[in-house]
């Protein structure tokens, strides 16, 4: 298997290298923008590995690797104008440098090269990928306008809230997994186990994300910290915390959560957070589904090896600076 950073290298190598046409340049400059201020990579580096460990060249999968990235900037472009947010990795993000409406449709317009990038492979292997990718984005809206729905409804529950975050997160990471799996051509037990894999490992990844947007270092992070909070989103945090809090902790919180925003509002929450240890609990679930994910790798027909593998990466894409 390649190393992480040799995947990396030829990721961000062909992103740059992706043409688009010349003309207008008001139309691609957001989306060579938003592709060129870096980012994890996750998604289109799972796909390769997918590739690598059922038996085939990683190359085979570069394609489908650079559709999920392109698919996953383009919801982060829609979804910052959605959420107001001024930084996207540390840089500005496209709606407040070009517009709203320019990222718009330079969004839309990158969506649709997502699906061109996938043209090249046979008609068998094009339509299940296809098919694979079209789910996960309808998955992909359901969970965003959940997400919208959930700032105003008073009765989420936690369980509503992990299924948001399966559908607007974790589907994608499963079927970034999955659609490398397809190209080595696994058979039907190991699409489904990869998959289910990589929704376990997406879950968790967010939960940890949620963790981070309160309890990270901006500088580490490449976002305000305390977004969750100034939105009024009911996280994992949120959740974990109403369930551990006594009744003026509760009143406390859910005063807070009915404001836009006040003074000291980030700070007010955090220490609630902590009082009640909503912040260990997060932590405590984070782990628990990355324990999900690592139990579907039993059923797989790989070596022990390669099984080792996805451990390592597992723990590669957990192992954040807090």
């Amino acid at each position: 298997m390649l190393s992480i950073k040799l995947y990396a290298d030829l990721i961000n190598k062909s992103l740059k290298e992706l043409t688009f046409s010349e003309t207008p340049k008001s139309l691609y400059n957001p989306i060579k923008y938003i592709l060129d201020i870096g980012g994890k990579r996750i998604r289109p580096y799972l796909v390769l590995m997918s590739t690598s460990v059922f038996g085939k060249d990683p190359k085979l999968s570069l394609n489908a690797a650079l559709s999920v990235e392109c698919f996953h900037n383009f919801t982060l472009m829609h979804d910052d104008i959605m959420d107001s947010a001024a930084l996207r990795r540390g840089n500005e993000t496209v709606h407040l440098k070009w517009g709203t409406n320019q990222s718009i449709l330079s969004g839309d317009a990158l969506l649709i090269y997502s699906y061109k990038l996938l043209e090249d492979y046979n008609s068998t292997v094009f339509k299940k990928l296809n098919t694979v990718l079209n789910t996960t984005a309808l998955q992909v809206c359901e969970g965003q306008q959940f997400d919208i729905d959930f700032e105003t409804n008073p009765n989420v529950s936690f369980d509503d809230y992990i299924n948001m975050i399966r559908l607007k997160t974790a589907v994608l990471v499963g079927a970034s997994l999955q659609m490398g799996a397809i190209i080595a051509e696994a058979n039907e037990n190991d699409l489904i186990k990869i998959y289910d894999f990589g929704v376990n490992l997406g879950i968790a990844f967010q939960l940890q994300d949620d963790y981070l947007d309160t309890f990270g270092e901006e500088s580490l992070v490449g976002k305000s910290i305390g977004g969750d909070i100034i939105e009024n989103k009911k996280t994992a945090l949120y959740h974990l915390c109403l369930a551990n809090a006594n009744i003026n902790q509760s009143k406390t919180l859910e005063s807070l959560y009915s404001e836009k925003n006040s003074i000291d509002k980030i700070k007010k929450v955090t220490q609630i957070f902590k009082d009640t240890k909503a912040d260990v609990d997060n932590l405590k679930l984070v782990k628990n589904y990355t324990s999900l994910a690592l139990n579907s790798l039993n059923d797989l027909s790989i070596s022990i090896e390669k099984k080792e593998e996805l451990i390592e990466i597992s723990n590669s894409l957990l192992d954040r600076k807090l």
